[in-house]
């Protein structure tokens, strides 16, 4: 069903739950590797795609339909995995290396990863991005979202997120050759 269609099954009365089930299968799996690759273990990830999805339920009624379903959904998850990230942070009272390092032994503890020695190399990578740059990093190289997709879900112009995706994309490539 298309994002529209979903919407009028949303609003026809007593079908609200059964259209918010069919939006979860249309976007749950897709949101969970999104929020996977910006927070790293799956623990994080399934509680962030619990929160998304407890948001957008309470606000779907709300919901004007100025952006699609799809990129209103994909900037709640970004909000959920990027306040995550703040938090985070904040509660380790280390430095911001201790913090990266502590990053790095959860993803190499993580039972549900399960990539070679290449892919753990730029997981970790990524983890060491600024939020911003780290969020436009994933949704351009992992999910191969169009700028213009990105742009409406982070509310900011393509000229900066292309800017922030080279500055991101180099800075990967110099810590996956140490």
């Amino acid at each position: 069903m298309s994002d529209r269609d979903l919407l009028i099954l949303y609003r026809e009365e007593g079908k609200g739950r059964y259209a918010f089930n069919l939006i979860v299968d249309k976007y749950g799996e897709r949101l969970y590797w999104h929020i996977r690759r910006m927070v790293t273990t799956h623990e994080d990830a399934d509680d962030l795609l619990q929160n998304t999805f407890v948001k957008a339920w309470n606000s779907l009624p709300q919901f004007r339909e100025e952006s699609t379903l799809f990129t209103w959904l994909y900037r709640i998850a970004t909000n959920e995995a990027i306040t995550f990230i703040k938090k985070a942070k904040m509660r380790s009272f280390v430095s911001l290396n201790d913090y990266y390092k502590q990053v790095e032994n959860r993803l190499s503890s993580d039972a549900y990863f399960s990539g070679d020695d290449i892919q753990r190399k730029l997981y970790k990578a990524i983890q060491r991005l600024p939020k911003k740059q780290r969020a436009v990093f994933v949704m351009r190289y992992f999910e191969e979202m169009k700028y213009e997709d990105i742009s409406e879900i982070l509310n900011t112009s393509v000229g900066a997120l292309k800017a922030s995706y080279h500055h991101a994309y180099l800075k990967i490539q110099s810590w996956v050759k140490e």
